[in-house]
């Protein structure tokens, strides 16, 4: 029992000297779970680290967003043309999935592996107010080749957004 309700796990309203507290009002909190740390990650009160891991979990889902449009978008349509003409590779020849990493030519993956360290250092780098995941390169990083965006003046609607970007990468890192 808790010492607090006499219940087994307690009431929450109860325990208000909680270090987690602290962030119950961040992005991505939301019902019916609320703020939710299993495995006690953020049990330090640590900002630095709870920032750090908001900018990883926004990172990750992100990328898994696409890795899931990846997935999804080639069982409808498919670039037309030449993957590698080099290697007599199409578009139309390259699998779904797993089935691609045996398909794409060796020299590919590097050149994609080379792309995305290249956005990585160059786009994705510097947080713009100390935000977790805002780098200031707007939707899709449009912004950092130069189209801008005006972004979401009303604090509630760019919540909403960001919720729902937190909401949509979990779901993602899941799939």
């Amino acid at each position: 029992q808790d010492g607090l309700t006499g219940s087994a796990w307690g009431d929450w309203a109860l325990y208000t000297d909680s270090p987690l507290r602290a962030y119950e009002n961040e992005a991505g909190v939301q019902a019916p779970v609320g703020f939710w740390d299993p495995l006690g990650l953020s049990a330090s009160g640590s900002n630095f680290d709870y920032k750090r891991r908001r900018e990883v979990e926004l990172k990750h889902g992100r990328v898994c967003m696409f890795a899931t449009m990846g997935y999804i978008v080639p069982e409808f349509t498919r670039l037309p043309g030449a993957l590698s003409p080099s290697y007599g590779v199409n578009f139309a020849d390259v699998p779904n999935g797993l089935g691609a990493l045996s398909k794409v030519p060796a020299l590919g993956w590097c050149q994609i592996v080379a792309f995305a360290g290249l956005v990585e250092l160059n786009i994705y780098n510097e947080q713009i107010n100390g935000e977790p995941g805002n780098y200031g390169a707007g939707f899709l990083g449009i912004r950092s080749i130069g189209l801008m965006s005006p972004g979401f003046k009303d604090p509630e609607v760019r919540k909403k957004k960001l919720n729902a970007e937190l909401a949509n990468g979990r779901l993602a890192m899941m799939a």
